[in-house]
């Protein structure tokens, strides 16, 4: 990453990345969790509904995943802008 186009490129995609971590985040976390909750509550999941399982288990799991997204994610941005480890 010898120039500044391609650097200011690099961090563009590394934000917009973390931008939409962020959004899924808040959705699955605060939308699914607290304000959907009373909607979801009729949709029946592993004994008991499905609002309470995104509140207690599902967050949690969207979590792991999101990072796991998150670092190939990011792996694949280093090696096109050549800021990768080798």
């Amino acid at each position: 990453m010898a120039d500044k186009s391609s650097s200011n490129a690099y961090w563009a995609a590394n934000k917009r990345i973390i931008y939409i971590s962020l959004v899924i985040w808040a959705v699955v976390s605060y939308g699914f969790g607290i304000l959907l909750r009373p909607m979801l509550s009729g949709i029946p999941v592993g004994g008991t509904d499905l609002g309470f399982w995104f509140a207690q288990q599902g967050s949690i799991l969207v979590f792991i995943a999101l990072i796991f997204v998150y670092a190939n994610y990011m792996n694949k941005i280093d090696r096109e802008y050549g800021v990768d480890e080798e």
